[in-house]
């Protein structure tokens, strides 16, 4: 008889005994710490360390969440591309306060960040969308995001059908319905794995224009 697969959770437990995040190290700019934190995950070759949880919530606070890719991150905010039509996008558009989670776990730390969330100039989006593979940009005009079909075969039929209207079309315009997102950062909280669960956690809260940095008990 197979093993019950609940009964493997209590041994699933990972010892955080890397170095913590002190009030000196964690500095006074969440940006700047933030960055830190993606250059090390980036050096340290954990695989698509821009990849990041987007939350977002319909305006009754149903939510949703879903592993997007960070394209720009910046003074104004935190930058990410996908379908206006997408569960994100409707979501976004009647409620658009989101949040994110990165989790570089070989490292044992968790940034969040929450905030409102803006459409990007379309400028910028033409911008970052001719920057893609033509494949990408060809399924960017293929699929409906979000929207039911009917089988593989129907989203393979319509690939082919847009690939055949650009064959001999060298530049493929961005898609009216796609383009990019700001997250405009609000709260950040950055987490620090640690010893018997008594992990760092220190909070940023925009408060006039600047950052106050507070620790949380873990």
């Amino acid at each position: 008889m197979s093993q019950d697969p609940r009964s493997v959770f209590p041994k699933l437990r990972v010892s955080y005994d890397r170095a913590g995040l002190s009030a000196v190290d964690a500095g006074d700019d969440p940006l700047r710490l933030f960055e830190r934190w993606l250059q090390a995950a980036i050096e340290a070759g954990i695989g698509e360390p821009n990849a990041m949880t987007l939350a977002t919530a319909t305006p009754e606070g149903l939510p949703s969440a879903r592993i997007v890719l960070l394209k720009g991150a910046g003074p104004a905010g935190f930058d990410f591309f996908s379908h206006h039509d997408s569960r994100k996008g409707r979501e976004l558009a009647s409620n658009p306060h989101a949040a994110l989670v990165f989790h570089w776990q070989p490292q044992h730390r968790q940034v969040r960040i929450e905030g409102r969330v803006v459409r990007l100039p379309e400028a910028e989006s033409d911008a970052y969308f001719a920057s893609r593979p033509r494949g990408s940009q060809l399924g960017a005009w293929a699929s409906d995001q979000s929207r039911v079909i009917a089988d593989r075969a129907a989203l393979e039929a319509r690939l082919r059908a847009v690939e055949a209207e650009y064959a001999d079309r060298a530049h493929i315009e961005r898609p009216p319905h796609w383009g990019g997102f700001r997250l405009e950062p609000e709260v950040f909280e950055f987490w620090q794995g640690r010893p018997s669960r008594l992990h760092d956690r220190h909070r940023f809260r925009r408060v006039n224009g600047g950052w106050i940095r507070e620790r949380l008990s873990p």
